[in-house]
């Protein structure tokens, strides 16, 4: 899988070239294509296909794709503990590498035997993140999220790319609709419960992510732990227009977070985490006991303890 990465992003052009190396030398946790092989593993008994690794290969590359053009929409100096691309080269730069790396991404599904199943999924998952980057922008104007528009984000966002690292890889194990069903549902709830943790880190972490914790306030950004602390309250409005009105009063931030606090809007956030870690389960037993399933399991419950 690491070949494919390294070979799609070749170039003759050396400050390209320069550029990838580095972003492959601070590439993450690498989550989505660990999910992707681990699918094609359980799928197959171990047999996993050259069709499944290229997918968990593209996959990464998409995934690093959309962190690089989201630096630029979010003007984003750090991006796991170092300078985004966006800062050393300028946001053009980073918005034509980005282009690069998903012109990549799609060159590794095309010509596979399943590339017709795979670039559809691919399709739908590029078209889930433009839509949910639109929908989080509006929202974030009009600071009028709902808990139904939190998940919808979310789901476009982030899990589209664990549900197309997934589900393509079972479809290149040419696995039953059932089997693809439930790696279907288990790569959204995975992502759901992803995304949640990681804001609820956005509250509670120490900056380990890569990103200043409270970053998401700033950019007005309503998520589940204040969407949790705003359910039932007397406050809600307050709170809400003292969001819309973060730009000219970024000291609401620290009003704001103090009032999640009080109303214990991070551990509600964590119950509806576990909501989803243990739907990822669920699905899960759809799959036959092998050392791959309990590694997905592993990779689920995960999302429960970690702190980055």
């Amino acid at each position: 899988m690491n070949s494919y990465l390294r070979e799609s992003l070749k170039s003759d052009i050396e400050l390209l070239q320069s550029v990838n190396d580095s972003l492959l030398g601070n590439a993450g946790k690498m989550l989505r294509p660990l999910v992707s092989l681990l699918i094609a593993d359980a799928c197959t008994g171990g047999n996993i296909t050259e069709d499944a690794i290229r997918y968990a290969a593209a996959t990464e590359l998409l995934h690093n794709a959309t962190l690089l053009h989201d630096d630029v929409a979010d003007e984003a100096d750090t991006r796991r503990g170092v300078p985004t691309l966006r800062s050393r080269l300028g946001p053009c730069a980073a918005v034509l590498v980005g282009d690069f790396w998903l012109s990549s991404a799609m060159q590794l599904v095309v010509g596979t035997k399943h590339q017709d199943k795979a670039t559809k999924r691919f399709s739908m998952a590029m078209s889930d993140l433009a839509a949910g980057e639109m929908l989080q922008l509006e929202k974030a104007m009009s600071a009028d999220t709902s808990v139904e528009d939190y998940l919808r984000i979310v789901r476009c966002k982030t899990a589209s790319l664990f549900v197309v690292a997934s589900a393509s890889a079972a479809v290149a194990s040419d696995c039953s609709p059932k089997m693809l069903e439930a790696a279907h549902h288990y790569a959204d709830a995975l992502g759901v419960a992803f995304q949640i943790k990681d804001d609820i880190l956005d509250y509670t972490g120490d900056g380990s992510l890569g990103k200043p914790v409270g970053i998401d306030l700033l950019e007005q950004k309503i998520t589940l732990p204040l969407l949790c602390a705003m359910k039932d309250s007397s406050r809600e409005q307050e709170i809400r227009q003292m969001v819309k009105e973060i730009p000219q009063h970024p000291d609401y931030c620290g009003q704001i977070r103090k009032f999640v606090e009080e109303q214990d809007g991070v551990r509600k956030a964590s119950l509806v985490l576990e909501e989803y870690v243990n739907r990822a389960l669920d699905a899960l037993e759809h799959f036959p006991q092998c050392r791959a399933k309990e590694f997905l399991s592993q990779l689920a419950r995960y999302n429960s303890i970690r702190t980055i």
